[in-house]
């Protein structure tokens, strides 16, 4: 190719033509100094310099010698040699200033949040009520959903909906639904205080649990336990190993429990109720026989605590959010009980969920704008507000790849939002090479 036809398509439309600066050619024979480039008394300094540094050598102390020569080295920096053959190029401006300059770290590329959502399903006969959880994503990649006396369970990998449970109205509707660790089977609370084991693969009823006296609002599983929480104030934690599933029972709250969730390492749970109070309970702790069996008691919320999270990158902080009455986010160091922060947000909190990706978390209100706020942890600054639902967002749950948040609302439609990130733009980490590998070492 043709090197001026190669360098003229590489110019932009329109743009500004730099002409080219050639450098003034001078013709210096390579074996006879250039004068002009030369400094003679720097030259004639380091002629005779050395005769007399050896001359005071002897009379001056090593650290005056030590600070001569370090003052010599000071000076003599950038200076020009002795004989010169060419005239030296002058240092680049950008150069000077790139290795004078502090180190600079690239800063941090913000995420893209998109504020409308992905998708939106019809949600018909979705309850309106603040103590139910009728809404959780399962790790099979299945979203059930409660709408009257009736599942569904929605196939997120290919839009397909089902029908899992239907019962009549004695002993609907269903007051709240989750998943099991396996993504097979579903737990599904009554109003009739039944709680009744789905398996999903063959939408076959495998088990009901009975021991409540009325119903069933808030369920969680702790590997093969499932922990139910009812308007009848107590907590039952059910092995579904053995025919007498009902092993022990939390009893602390005075009105219906709405909020149950078990920490990731499975030692600690959390409860909220109608009461505004929040449990700490331990397993071991767990007797009828016991006046106090929670760990921890707060009663810092004036209004109903049904929102409930665990840190998953710090297992002893546990958010929580108050109802209408309290409007309030706050913290928890659940070894101490102590609560670390609280922020006014301005509505009703009903639902909490912790990024698994990033330090962020993400809430659900109620009344005026019915929106999902995205906060910045631990500064609490609003990252995003996302508009879409006409009444408050009763429900959240979030998908397996932790990306997705699904919300559901009494506005009857069912929103996906792409809020915690897109996978396919998430880089895989680097891995760590050695360094120095050819050099042996002592293992």
């Amino acid at each position: 190719m043709d090197a001026g036809r190669y360098r003229s398509s590489l110019r932009s439309p329109l743009s500004d033509q730099m002409p080219l600066r050639k450098k003034p050619r001078r013709d210096l024979d390579r074996f006879i100094p250039n004068r002009s480039a030369m400094d003679f008394d720097f030259a004639h300094f380091m002629l005779t310099g050395g005769k007399v540094e050896k001359e005071c050598a002897a009379q001056c102390s090593p650290s005056k010698c030590a600070y001569r020569k370090h003052l010599a080295e000071i000076f003599n920096i950038n200076r020009s040699r002795i004989l010169s053959f060419k005239d030296k190029d002058s240092p680049s401006k950008d150069v000077f200033q790139e290795s004078f300059s502090p180190a600079q770290t690239p800063a941090k590329r913000r995420r893209h949040i998109p504020t409308s959502a992905e998708k939106t399903l019809d949600a018909p006969d979705l309850l309106d009520d603040f103590y139910l959880n009728l809404l959780d994503w399962g790790s099979g990649n299945f979203l059930a959903i409660a709408l009257g006396n009736l599942v569904y369970l929605w196939n997120a990998m290919n839009g397909d909906a089902s029908v899992l449970v239907a019962v009549e109205d004695d002993v609907g509707p269903v007051t709240s639904v989750r998943w099991a660790p396996d993504g097979r089977h579903l737990a599904v609370g009554f109003t009739n205080s039944h709680v009744q084991i789905w398996d999903s693969s063959t939408s076959k009823l495998v088990r009901t649990l009975k021991g409540h006296r009325l119903r069933v609002g808030s369920l969680d599983w702790n590997n093969s336990i499932l922990t139910t929480g009812g308007m009848d104030c107590l907590i039952i934690n059910n092995d579904l190993r053995i025919r007498s599933h009902g092993i022990n029972v939390y009893e602390g709250h005075s009105q219906e429990v709405c909020g149950l969730k078990w920490s990731v390492s499975g030692k600690e749970l959390a409860s909220g109720g109608n009461d505004n109070l929040i449990h700490i309970w331990n397993m071991s702790m767990a007797s009828t026989n016991s006046a106090t069996q929670w760990r921890h008691r707060m009663e810092e919320h004036t209004s109903a605590v049904k929102a409930l999270a665990w840190c998953p990158f710090q297992s002893n902080l546990l958010a929580s959010g108050g109802g209408v009455g309290d409007q309030s986010i706050k913290f928890w160091n659940s070894n101490t009980g102590a609560c670390l922060n609280s922020v006014n947000t301005g509505s009703q909190v009903c639902c909490l969920l912790w990024n698994r990706h990033e330090h962020e978390l993400l809430s659900s209100h109620g009344f005026n704008d019915n929106q999902l706020i995205l906060w910045k942890y631990p500064s609490m600054l609003k990252l995003s507000e996302l508009y879409g639902h006409t009444k408050r967002v009763l429900y959240m749950t979030q998908s397996p790849d932790g990306y997705t948040v699904a919300s559901g609302a009494p506005d009857e439609t069912l929103r996906l939002w792409k809020v915690f990130g897109d996978p396919g733009k998430v880089k895989p980490a680097a891995k760590m090479t050695e360094p120095f590998p050819n050099v042996a070492r002592i293992r």
